[in-house]
């Protein structure tokens, strides 16, 4: 049995969507953040030495990392689905958008809450921060364009791993300017294996 440690408001509840669009029997164990720190527990750690989320166990194995554990499931239990062929035009594109939703994405959004914590002191990295942020958001407007997905005419992993990022940049209203962008994020939300996984998870408020 796959077993998720999931974290309230984090990264993994992509993670029971994504394995609500496999269909895979799982168990939850749920962690709640510090309600003033919003860190995650200690008990994490007895998980994994690093204490976040989302990890899980599938048997003795525990893999940690949100798109290691995308790969992971898509790998072993996906039976071809998810993920393009690899020898497929796709495949390039779908390892390139795997890898820039924690790779450059997430950075300067994380920057942008970090920094906004500083006030007035912070305000000096705001342009610069803000000038990312633009960049990665534009590039990702222009890529998905009137596209129901960012790789090919199915869902992958891909789009798994990019809807933390757009609801994290959605959560403080970054997103209003990116139309294509709103309308993809509505469309992934309105999938019923995502409203599964939000019915499993619990409530997920992202900026809270």
């Amino acid at each position: 049995m796959i077993k998720v440690h999931h974290l309230n408001n984090s990264r993994s509840q992509r993670i029971l969507w994504l394995l609500e669009e496999l269909k895979l029997d799982y168990e939850i164990v749920h962690y709640k953040r510090d309600a003033v720190t919003r860190l995650a527990p200690p008990e994490l750690k007895a998980i994994h030495p690093l204490g976040k989320s989302p990890v899980i166990t599938d048997g003795k194995l525990t893999v940690a990392e949100s798109g290691a554990i995308v790969e992971y499931l898509i790998r072993t239990h996906g039976k071809g689905r998810m993920a393009p062929d690899a020898k497929s035009e796709d495949f390039v594109s779908y390892l390139h958008w795997m890898h820039f939703a924690e790779g450059s994405a997430m950075l300067p959004l994380l920057l942008g809450l970090y920094v906004g914590f500083l006030g007035e002191a912070g305000a000096p990295l705001r342009p610069r921060i803000d000038s990312e942020i633009a960049n990665h958001l534009g590039y990702m407007e222009r890529e998905i364009g009137n596209k129901e997905f960012f790789v090919g005419k199915e869902l992958t992993g891909a789009d798994i791993q990019l809807s933390f990022v757009l609801e994290a940049a959605a959560a403080r209203g970054g997103l209003k300017s990116y139309p294509n962008l709103t309308r993809y994020v509505a469309s992934m939300q309105a999938r019923p294996a995502y409203k599964r996984g939000l019915e499993r998870g619990g409530p997920y408020e992202l900026g809270r």
